[in-house]
């Protein structure tokens, strides 16, 4: 007898898996989601609701953490965690139908919440382009028109050597050029949406021409946002998630660009001064929430918006690592992922190294954020990014082959 404990790591593995065996086809669709276990937790549920969470997660043979106090009524509310398969859940939420006390909204959003969860693909719209996030992972070559980026600042400040630069980025593998005028490394000062212009706007009108790739506009700013788009960008990435300029969502709208919603919580100037958080994931998809309602509200379609965690913009090395190692736990969204930790602090931290020796550090940070779903990579050192990316992608894929 031969015992091996298998990695099924998505329906494609499970059903390949599941076929292999030599099941009848009517079976699978009633194995595949036994395949999968899920942990899923409930922030602050009443008392009353959560007895009624446990008692119904038992009873299909799954279960359920809730606080001791519980029983005994003596706290009014609790969070819970519960353990059980996708199809264990499907049971559940079934079941919470028929109850009282809110528990059928809640069987509602945890339903939404697994089905994103699970979710693989996407479709990404930004202007005139139609990218496919989940079939394959895109890199987004960083080009700083700026004197005081933390990385390369001054060094492509001049528009020439900015443009040379672009099409160099595409040429090392870049599907997207990020232009920003503006640096939001800690400390920076802002500056005008004027000065930004004059930065940006002679880059992107000659770079659109040079090259057939997405531009993107690094800004927190609806002015330069609505004039980088119509000089040719057609996503915004706005590190401030709108809560800076909301007015960016309408710009985004009328002309459909893509919109990045970046968390981070002060302004660049100050977010590193001791950043605190009572639960730092529920908070970052709290706030992540909070913009794509608010993006949606100004017409924002669901299809042009992609959602970054903002690994270094109001964390601590500690704060970022945790990120880093809870990525997944943004597909409950439901959008597709961007991580841009390329050459940043917590890499020099870990590995006590300068900016300029932090390739192989980025390059670990990568590998990791596509097994945990990442969809886009923003990067500096393009030419190696990609080639990690390429071989992670083909190992990802294998199982599916």
């Amino acid at each position: 007898m031969k015992i091996r404990i298998v990695t099924l790591k998505n329906d494609l593995d499970a059903l390949k898996g599941i076929n292999e065996i030599g099941v009848y086809p009517e079976s699978i669709k009633f194995l595949k989601p036994k395949a999968f276990y899920l942990t899923v937790k409930l922030d602050k549920i009443d008392s009353a609701a959560c007895n009624i969470i446990k008692q119904e997660m038992l009873s299909i043979g799954a279960d359920a953490a809730v606080a001791k106090e519980v029983i005994t009524g003596k706290i009014k509310y609790s969070d819970c965690l519960l353990f059980g398969n996708i199809s264990q859940f499907n049971k559940f939420c079934q079941k919470l139908k028929k109850q009282p006390l809110g528990l059928k909204e809640i069987g509602d959003q945890i339903s939404e919440a697994i089905a994103n969860h699970r979710k693989v693909n996407y479709t990404f719209r930004c202007g005139r382009y139609k990218l496919y996030p989940g079939k394959k992972v895109y890199i987004m070559g960083i080009l700083n028109v700026t004197p005081d980026s933390f990385s390369d600042g001054n060094a492509f400040y001049n528009s020439e050597a900015a443009i040379n630069h672009g099409r160099a980025l595409v040429a090392a593998g870049a599907d997207i050029i990020d232009v920003g005028g503006e640096s939001t490394r800690p400390g920076a000062r802002r500056i005008s949406a004027d000065q930004q212009i004059d930065r940006v706007i002679p880059v992107i009108k000659i770079l659109k021409k040079k090259i057939n790739k997405p531009i993107s506009i690094d800004t927190r700013s609806s002015k330069v946002a609505k004039a980088a788009v119509k000089a040719g960008a057609s996503i915004i990435n706005d590190v401030s998630g709108l809560r800076s300029d909301p007015k960016i969502a309408q710009v985004a709208a009328k002309y459909k660009a893509g919109l990045i919603l970046m968390h981070s919580k002060g302004t660049p100037r100050s977010m590193q001064k001791n950043p605190k958080y009572k639960s730092l994931m529920s908070e970052i998809i709290d706030s992540l929430n909070r913009s794509i309602s608010l993006a949606i509200k100004y017409k924002v379609e669901k299809e042009q918006i992609v959602i970054d965690p903002g690994i270094g913009f109001s964390k601590t090395t500690e704060q970022n690592l945790k990120i880093m190692h809870s990525l997944a736990e943004l597909k409950v969204l439901g959008y597709p992922i961007l991580i841009g930790t390329s050459r940043k602090a917590v890499i020099g931290n870990v590995l006590n190294l300068p900016v300029e020796k932090r390739l192989a550090g980025t390059i670990a940070t990568v590998v990791y954020s596509i097994v945990e779903g990442v969809n886009f990579i923003r990067a500096h050192d393009v030419r190696e990014i990609s080639q990690a990316v390429k071989m992670t992608q083909a190992i990802t894929k294998a199982g599916n082959a």
